[in-house]
């Protein structure tokens, strides 16, 4: 029970600081049309506030304005340049440049903003810039392109052309180890942080990857996570956190006390079907979060005003 009251203290707090985030629309749809997609694998927001999307099974990358409008898309099918194949991450750098996880092909893509190949880097292996199926991508912003090396238990990082700068990780349960990394993100003072789907956790470091601290543990309850997928770091340097099993999103400080969440299982508004990866745009301001088995993009806005009664008895039915 102190543990439940403690949590509860630090929800309330927190809502009471920052608001909570509430549902404002979304987009998408089954299929393989403009707008459409076959699973919304992830999320990422350019500094203009064009929203990009890795559209996996239909292997191309569509983007959006702000509130969803369809501005285009590129990718077909295969490993050639420009090609891709089961995309799983996509970055944003501060000078529009597009950087695509392209995990079937075991490499990094980079495009200009309107989809025009920039150039690749990597293959499948287990050397230095080669890749076991990269699941996340993130730029920081003196341009460091970080990737979770999935089947490889390593992050890696590169300059902004590809080329190889250091690596850290191995399989396992230490601390600086992984067990299947997957979202990777970076903050403003330059901590990455990375997903580890099957340890239930989320670990940070310095930009050359000494280990900083970790939180999260394997449950249902606020602070815990079932296989998180994507993390996203707001200017403020709040964390968030696709908590894809419990269908929610967990938002964090940057040392990973826990500060809310939102999200059930379901297709309703505000609801979420395995979600892979969050996003925010430049100002922190609007949350976007890829509804991956739902095939749309959900979008949130922070409501400032404090947690209501209400509101605290949806927590504390958690605990009965």
């Amino acid at each position: 029970m102190k543990r439940v009251a403690l949590i509860l203290a630090a929800f309330v707090g927190a809502g009471s600081a920052l608001g909570v985030w509430v549902y404002e629309g979304q987009w998408g749809s089954h299929g393989e049309g403009p707008g459409q997609f076959d699973f919304a694998a992830a999320v990422a927001v350019a500094p203009n506030g064009v929203v990009y999307v890795a559209d996996k099974q239909n292997n191309r990358i569509q983007y959006f304005n702000a509130v969803g409008s369809f501005l285009g898309m590129w990718g077909t099918p295969g490993s050639g340049a420009g090609q891709l194949r089961m995309p799983h991450g996509v970055a944003v750098a501060s000078d529009g440049t597009v950087y695509v996880a392209d995990t079937g092909n075991c490499r990094l893509q980079r495009f200009t903003s309107t989809g025009s190949f920039l150039g690749a880097w990597g293959s499948a292996g287990r050397g230095t810039g080669e890749f076991m199926y990269p699941y996340g991508v993130a730029v920081s912003g003196a341009g460091v392109v970080y990737v979770t090396d999935t089947e490889n238990y390593r992050v890696q990082y590169f300059t902004a052309a590809g080329s190889y700068l250091g690596q850290w990780g191995r399989r396992g349960y230490n601390n600086g180890e992984f067990d299947w990394p997957w979202g990777v993100a970076v903050n403003p003072a330059g901590w990455v942080y990375v997903v580890c789907n099957r340890s239930h956790r989320v670990q940070y470091f310095s930009p050359t990857g000494s280990w900083l601290g970790k939180f999260g543990w394997h449950g249902p309850l606020p602070g815990e996570f079932e296989s998180p997928r994507g993390v996203a770091a707001a200017p403020d340097a709040t964390v968030f956190v696709v908590d894809s099993y419990n269908y929610r999103v967990q938002y964090f400080t940057a040392v990973g006390s826990f500060l809310g969440m939102f999200g059930a299982p379901g297709s309703a508004n505000g609801r979420f079907q395995f979600p892979s990866d969050v996003a925010l745009s430049p100002t922190g301001a609007r949350l976007y979060v890829a509804d991956e088995d739902n095939h749309r993009v959900q979008y949130f806005n922070r409501n400032e005003s404090a947690v209501t009664p209400a509101s605290l008895g949806r927590v504390k039915a958690l605990f009965r």
